[in-house]
């Protein structure tokens, strides 16, 4: 069996063309999380990162509930994920919700990209935690009422997603049945795909 430094080792990406920033490259999503705590600085400046993604008329709609292992928090985001999801999630010491409010404050008009504006910030908080030596692991697998009704959460805001927040832990610790995903090779689409100049018909890149 791999051990998590030989994991980390064998999902680092092999981009198609040069220059990508290696964090980029380091970053994926694990489901292995080492009984460890993050500390305060470091998730402070995770979600410093998140504070800086662009966002609509600067609007910045996003909202995140966040719950320490052991927290009330904590045991009502885990409560709210499938059973697949909280089998694992379970050993992550920190769990995120992200929330959106979908009206503007300015005039109160609906905001269409308040979620868009929410994955950004998303994606910059995984980015910084990969940066910072964790891993983050965000999930769509989780009952949306049962989050809305734990936490009172207004009709105006859209939940996004829920991640999973700590440091690498070894295969060995998890439970059988999610090793060989772990270990399965990492892949994406050709950028071809999903680079266009029209649809179905990519763009010339050079």
């Amino acid at each position: 069996m791999l051990t998590a430094s030989e994991v980390n080792k064998m999902k680092y990406a092999q981009p198609s063309a040069d220059g990508v920033l290696p964090v980029f490259l380091e970053r994926w999503s694990p489901r292995a999380f080492a009984d460890r705590d993050v500390p305060a600085a470091v998730l402070k400046t995770i979600f410093e990162a998140g504070r800086w993604a662009p966002s609509s008329y600067n609007e910045q709609p996003w909202r995140f509930f966040v719950g320490h292992r052991g927290s009330e928090t904590y045991k009502k985001i885990l409560d709210s994920l499938v059973p697949f999801n909280q089998e694992w999630a379970k050993s992550a010491p920190v769990l995120i919700m992200g929330v959106a409010k979908t009206r503007f404050s300015h005039n109160d008009s609906p905001n269409h990209y308040a979620l868009h504006d929410l994955g950004a910030a998303m994606a910059l908080i995984a980015v910084q935690a990969t940066a910072s030596g964790l891993a983050a692991h965000q999930m769509g697998g989780f009952d949306q009422t049962k989050a809305r009704e734990a936490f009172a959460i207004p009709e105006v805001y859209a939940i996004g997603s829920v991640m999973a927040l700590g440091y690498h832990g070894e295969l060995s610790d998890m439970p059988e049945s999610f090793q060989a995903q772990e270990q399965a090779p990492r892949s994406r689409k050709a950028l071809s795909e999903i680079v266009l100049a029209e649809m179905d018909r990519p763009a010339d890149l050079g």
